[in-house]
Formats: C-alpha cells, structure tokens, sequence
C-alpha cells in the first residue's frame, strides 16, 4: 500500500506534525510505503493561476509532483490545524491547484466530475482551540462538510474518517498522549489487510 502524507502546519514542532510521525510510524512498521508533503516547508504555493476550466496541468514542478503522489496513493492522510472553520489557506490553495477530477468526454464543466483518485480511503486528523461543545453549537462542524461531502466525494474517495483534537491551548501531556495512541489506532485499523 503507498501511503500519502500531508501536512498543513506552519509550525514545525506542532501537534499536526506529532500526529503524522505518529501515523508514519505505524505505516512503516507495517511495511507499507510512505510519500510525506509538509507544504510549509516545501513552500507549496497555494496560488491557483488560472480558472477552474484551464486547471489541467502546471508549469509548476511542485504542483505535477504532488498530483501525480496523490493519484498513485491508495491512502491519504491529511493533518492540519482548524483556522475559522476551514483548513489553512496553504491547505485550500493545495486543493485546488492539485488536480483530482475531471470531466468524462461529452460532457461540459456542468456535468457530474469524475474521480481521478485510485485511493478509496481517507484520514484527515484536524487541531482546534475551540471546545468541541462550543465549536458545534456555534459553528455546526465546516470541516467535516468540507473534508466528507466536498472534497473526497468529488475524488471518487468513498471511506473518510476525520478526528478533530483540542482544545490544543492548555491541553496535557496525557491528553496528547491519548490523542495520538488514538491516530496510531485508527491509521492501523484502517491499513489491516
């Protein structure tokens, strides 16, 4: 199985950094391989150039590199941190410049997308500040829209799991621990043959 990793966090020693070493651990240990993208220190430039019809491919080297990562993965695992509801803009920029669909031949940009994706399996683990109580009545939950009815659906990903952690502020050593025994769990269960 080829394992894709990205992560969407400015910090280096961050939470989201923690739970996808914690992820990468156990995807090596069950022998699968791993293709890890942290796009703040790639520099991934968000900046989509061109409207939606005219976004085939890239003159940027980066951008073809993670399209061609992404449709050879059989698993994605997203790890970024919750900022006003929405992943990070580097995070959005990378969905919409990494190309994903398309549409079948006969058929113009108001028809149905297809998925280009062969993997049918997501995790995408999100860090919040907001109590999770207060963030569901106030907001509802925008990134489990975001992640399991706009993005992977549209994909042709078809099994997407999201955890959401927090509030990081204040939040324990054994909390953390917890947090990311609970990663390793589910990346493991979800990669058992």
């Amino acid at each position: 199985m080829q394992a894709l990793i990205i992560i969407a966090h400015p910090g280096a020693n961050s939470f989201s950094h923690a739970m996808a070493t914690a992820a990468d651990e156990v995807l090596a240990a069950n022998g699968h391989a791993i293709i890890r993208h942290d796009l703040y220190a790639e520099q991934f430039n968000p900046v989509q150039p061109t409207g939606e019809a005219a976004n085939t491919n890239s003159a940027d080297p980066l951008v073809e590199r993670h399209c061609a990562d992404l449709k050879a993965a059989d698993l994605i695992l997203i790890f970024h941190l919750n900022w006003w509801g929405q992943p990070p803009a580097i995070l959005k920029g990378w969905i919409d410049r990494v190309s994903a669909y398309t549409y079948p031949p006969g058929t113009d940009h108001d028809g149905v997308p297809q998925g280009l994706l062969k993997a049918h399996t997501a995790l995408v683990f999100n860090t919040s500040n907001t109590p999770p109580a207060r963030e569901q009545a106030m907001f509802g939950d925008p990134l489990e829209d975001i992640w399991t009815r706009c993005v992977f659906p549209l994909c042709g990903v078809t099994d997407v799991t999201r955890r959401m952690y927090g509030p990081m502020a204040g939040s324990t050593p054994n909390q953390r621990a917890a947090w990311l025994d609970e990663v390793r769990e589910l990346v493991a269960e979800k990669t058992r043959p």
